[in-house]
């Protein structure tokens, strides 16, 4: 799974600092593969989708803070729960319920995002 901020969301910002990451963004902030990760150049998918790490993509939400689900590894490998929603205090972080993975699945992104 991933986590989505639901439209709950008061915009306080407490969840963005807390994911390892970087896949919280302001409401209307363009994002990148690149940000807070190991990422750079042309990343490939492996399904035949390939893209530069390092090229802006645009916001998933104009109205709320917003989760980018390829970047989103529940914490797995960095905390025992997802940080942003151990933080939230209107509770808006959740589980998003069309993106599912098990935890092998989130340790491999971990290890793709973060590759040394």
């Amino acid at each position: 799974m991933a986590i989505k901020i639901t439209d709950e969301c008061i915009n306080c910002g407490a969840c963005e600092p807390e994911c390892p990451n970087n896949a919280i963004y302001d409401a209307g902030v363009t994002w990148k593969f690149s940000d807070g990760t190991a990422l750079d150049g042309v990343i490939d998918f492996g399904d035949g989708v390939t893209l530069d790490a390092n090229e802006s993509q645009e916001a998933v939400s104009n109205e709320v803070y917003y989760i980018v689900s390829d970047k989103c590894t529940e914490c797995v490998g960095f905390h025992d729960e997802p940080q942003c929603a151990a933080v939230c205090p209107v509770d808006c972080c959740v589980d998003d319920e069309d993106v599912r993975e098990s935890n092998d699945e989130l340790l491999a992104k971990k290890a793709w995002l973060h590759a040394e």
